[in-house]
């Protein structure tokens, strides 16, 4: 059984940094595409990041334009985890934060969660102003 689990979320103030890890297990990951999606109270879920193993030490990372220069993500396949380092974090930062696997081989990145086929539970991230 394929199970996504979410963990770094919490409070902090603007400015700070948190770093979310998901932790994939019930199958191997390191072909999927992992992301990070982000859901603020009464909003649609939204795209934040994304990561894609191409083989060797090469890897392609997409963000969204909200949180490029300040969010990394990164991910270890040998322990099946992803990454998200949010830095210089902001109140419009405060979300549900949740992981994704896309299972498709292919080359692009999406964006869409339709993408996407295992999710996990979400962690909360809350920035105080």
């Amino acid at each position: 059984q394929v199970h996504l689990v979410e963990s770094g979320g919490g409070l902090v103030q603007t400015g700070g940094s948190l770093r979310l890890s998901c932790a994939a297990s019930g199958r191997t990951f390191s072909r999927d595409t992992m992301g990070w999606f982000r859901q603020a109270s009464g909003k649609e879920r939204e795209f934040v990041a994304a990561i894609r193993w191409s083989g060797g030490r090469t890897y392609y990372a997409d963000y969204a334009d909200s949180v490029k220069g300040r969010f990394t993500i990164s991910r270890d396949n040998a322990k099946n985890t992803v990454w998200l380092q949010m830095n210089a974090l902001k109140p419009e930062d405060t979300a549900v934060y949740y992981c994704a696997a896309d299972q498709t081989i292919t080359t692009m990145i999406p964006r869409n969660e339709r993408g996407y086929d295992y999710w996990g539970q979400g962690t909360q991230v809350t920035v105080s102003s």
